[in-house]
């Protein structure tokens, strides 16, 4: 369990046989991709440039046309690739699978650009011509899987031919015999022979180097979310069948990589400790050879609590109240071990088709955990205030100490969220939703909504709401208890709950929110600085 790609920038995975390269070689060959396509932009512009001018010297008559368009055409497929690789948020997995429409219209162009060019004894066969140059390059030089690159590069082949009979039809070749035609393609053949078992070659060599980067057990697959410091990829267990997602953060020498990894290190060891179904499963943990720090939990299908509301709407009140239930289930858990959350919001709430059961849920990152032994000083020494400024609790605000009804409060600020469809507070800036939280009174979320909502349901949120911690339920179970009592016009029940699932499906989702360096301007962010708490 020591071993990782350097920096997980792209998809799939290896295996006994490969169908695609590692996330880290994909990454490199996007940039190969890039260096090759401004490379042919440059070779054809000097080739273009070079022989009119020795045409001038000569005394010939300028080019015809088709070559002019094709070395133009060239310049510009080559360049807009080049400008392809160095898009970002692009899977490079897709880069290279356009890469091999660009060597097909690569050839196509080189080889209308051959044929119309004047040979100097007048004969049709002229040697290795640029078709068969590029065939042995690009394969070797840009990976591809094995069906792909044999496709591509007979389809590449076969431009040769294509280009004589377009340069044939335009009137700048005679039609050639067989015998002709035979030494004029026997080249281009060989070449292709050697692209496709040399990627071969090169292919297996690359692979065989990925496998020793790879984490633990376990293989990158593809990206599921990247934020400023870390990453959350799907993964898949190489002996197991079994997906899971690993969160990856590149923490650095400098105190906020420092206080970054020890919340990852927090997050990994208090999630192991937990065992309550709705608390999401942690299957492994470690530190690769390059110092990031991972762990490997479970892969849920399903939204988190902020997708679903933004896709759908606001959520029923039955619904609202079984979901809140099964968070309550988890948070009970970690308030008996004398943990505290300290990050409740609808990002970290993921709601799920699991097993047989809909609508289930999973509480993730617990990268914010705190011990209740914990000094209040622990941890905050970096100059930020953790915690998420839409749903942080007036304790938080204020620097004060936590406890279980921490989270009660950021889980009432949840469920008025799911019940409207808006926050508690609505505000421009992380220091005025703080202000808010700390000091005004929430709006009752009848008063927003047209929907109606239970009188019971909004007394036990605003209950949740209270300013001071002795005003809130007492714990989560106890929340619970009372949420189970509310008597509801339409309940939500399982076939409800499948109902929607089979209607609106599921995707497989992030199962653990990526850390993102935050700003103060920011009411989502994770982290606010210092004036926040002493402005209040």
């Amino acid at each position: 369990m020591t071993r990782t790609c350097r920096k997980a920038e792209a998809t799939p995975s290896i295996s006994r046989s490969p169908r695609t390269l590692p996330p880290d070689l994909l990454a490199a060959g996007v940039r190969r991709l890039g260096y090759v396509a401004l490379l042919t932009a440059g070779v054809s512009l000097v080739f273009a440039v070079v022989m009119r001018l020795v045409a001038a010297r000569m005394g010939q008559p300028p080019y015809a046309d088709v070559v002019l368009f094709g070395e133009v055409a060239s310049i510009v497929a080559s360049l807009g690739t080049f400008a392809l690789t160095r898009r970002a948020g692009l899977d490079p997995a897709e880069i290279l699978d356009r890469a091999l429409v660009f060597e097909v219209a690569m050839g196509l162009l080189f080889a209308i650009e051959f044929h119309s060019l004047p040979s100097g004894s007048g004969a049709l066969p002229k040697g290795w011509s640029s078709v068969a140059v590029w065939l042995m390059a690009f394969p070797l030089l840009v990976p591809s899987t094995r069906g792909k690159t044999a496709l591509a590069t007979i389809a590449t082949a076969l431009m040769d031919p294509l280009g004589l009979l377009v340069s044939v039809s335009l009137g700048h070749q005679p039609t050639p015999g067989a015998d002709a035609a035979i030494a004029m393609f026997l080249p281009t053949a060989i070449a292709c022979v050697i692209g496709i078992v040399g990627s071969r070659i090169v292919y297996a060599l690359t692979a065989e180097a990925g496998r020793a980067e790879e984490l633990g057990s376990y293989r990158l697959v593809s990206p599921l979310g990247h934020g400023g410091m870390g990453e959350v990829w799907r993964a898949e267990h190489r002996m197991l069948a079994r997906d899971a997602a690993i969160k990856l953060v590149r923490g650095g020498t400098d105190v906020s990589g420092r206080e970054l990894t020890a919340r990852f290190e927090r997050e990994a060891k208090a999630t192991a400790a937990l065992r309550s179904p709705h608390t999401v499963q942690l299957y492994d943990f470690g530190r690769s050879d390059d110092g990031a720090f991972y762990y490997v939990m479970e892969l849920l299908d399903g939204f988190p609590l902020d997708e679903l509301v933004r896709r759908f709407g606001p959520l029923a009140p039955g619904r609202v109240v079984h979901v809140l239930r099964q968070v309550c289930h988890s948070l009970a858990e970690a308030h008996a071990a004398g943990l505290v959350h300290r990050d409740i919001k609808p990002g970290n709430i993921f709601l799920s088709r699991y097993g047989g059961d809909p609508d289930f849920v999973k509480v993730l990152d617990f990268g914010l955990v705190k011990t209740l032994a914990a000094s209040g000083a622990d941890l905050t020494q970096t100059g930020l205030l953790a915690g998420t400024p839409a749903y942080m609790p007036p304790e938080m605000a204020l620097g004060r100490a936590v406890d279980g009804r921490t989270d009660l409060y950021a889980l009432g600020a949840v469920g008025y969220t799911l019940l409207t469809g808006l926050p508690v507070f609505e505000r421009s800036t992380a220091l005025e939703t703080i202000h808010d939280h700390a000091s005004t009174i929430p709006i009752p979320p009848s008063r927003r909504v047209t929907t109606p909502i239970p009188q019971a349901l909004e007394r036990v949120l605003l209950e949740c709401l209270a300013k001071e911690p002795d005003e809130r339920p007492e714990s989560a179970r106890a929340l619970e208890a009372r949420l189970a009592e509310i008597v509801l016009p339409e309940p939500w029940n399982r076939l409800e709950a499948e109902r929607w699932w089979n209607r609106n499906g599921g995707q497989t989702g992030r199962t653990a929110s990526v850390p993102e360096p935050a700003s103060a301007s920011d009411p989502e962010g994770t982290r606010v600085t210092p004036p926040a708490a002493a402005a209040l």
